[in-house]
């Protein structure tokens, strides 16, 4: 047996039990996968981040409680609230690798801290009548992502309205789902579901935000964006395009510490 650290973090919040919860576990070297799995199933959170320190930087991958995922904003934010409070980063930048995602960096602000992500690619199609049918309404436009399905509505009260059939919703391929609408009081609203990964409905979704923020910077012709994910515990985040880059703000608060023992 030996003892890992694990911490729970908000983020995309600045009070605790609001946000999106990740743990984070700092690993002194890198677990098999299925150890990782099942800490992550363990855990029974959205994701779990495991980081690992190479030099000056951080490896760093995620996991639902049964898969592994190419990218996780949440989960990357609080792992750097995570080494900056916990294990004294002298510098305002940590810089993190991901074998599936490349180069993700997150710097510090006071308390904000911004996730600098690749912007996703995606393209319009046709909704798969088993999505439409697991949502309940039909959207106004359809794209598809490097990994979700992306579903623009009219207004945030239909977002808010919406239940969806999540047994149905996890026979559609694809990593998961996102629906937006303009917002009322931000620039844009969104949920995020993810029965095909175990989650579904996840609180506040960085990863979306690649995704998200390019197709909103478009439409509303603006670089500099606010968000609102309009889940029950909800999350605010502050969107600037960059081109091939997102940067994403928001804050986070540390909700537990400990250890666990593997």
């Amino acid at each position: 047996m030996s003892k890992i650290n694990i911490y729970q973090i908000d983020a995309f919040t600045d009070k605790v039990f609001h946000g999106n919860p990740a743990a984070v576990c700092v690993l002194p070297e890198w677990l098999g996968d299925e150890k990782m799995q099942q800490i992550a199933a363990e855990n029974n959170l959205a994701e779990t981040a495991f980081v690992l320190q190479t030099g000056p930087d951080y490896e760093i991958r995620w996991f639902t409680p049964t898969v592994e995922v190419d990218l996780c904003g949440h989960a990357t934010m609080a792992s750097a609230y995570v080494l900056f409070h916990f294990y004294n980063h002298l510098s305002d930048k940590i810089n993190f690798k991901s074998r599936r995602s490349g180069l993700l960096t997150v710097e510090r602000e006071g308390e904000a801290l911004t996730l600098d992500f690749p912007a996703d690619v995606y393209q319009r199609v046709e909704a798969p009548q088993a999505l439409v049918s697991a949502i309940g309404r039909t959207p106004l436009e359809t794209y598809r992502g490097k990994t979700d399905y992306m579903l623009l509505f009219r207004s945030e009260k239909e977002i808010l309205d919406l239940t969806p059939d999540f047994r149905k919703m996890a026979t559609v391929e694809a990593r998961g789902v996102i629906v937006t609408a303009p917002g009322e009081d931000v620039d844009f609203v969104s949920r995020f579901f993810a029965p095909q990964s175990g989650i579904d409905e996840d609180p506040v979704t960085g990863s979306a935000h690649t995704t998200l923020i390019p197709f909103w910077s478009q439409k509303l012709n603006k670089k500099v964006m606010s968000a609102r994910q309009v889940s029950e515990r909800q999350g605010d985040l502050k969107c600037e395009f960059r081109g091939s880059r997102v940067k994403i703000t928001g804050q986070a608060v540390a909700y537990l510490t400990g250890e666990i023992e593997v």
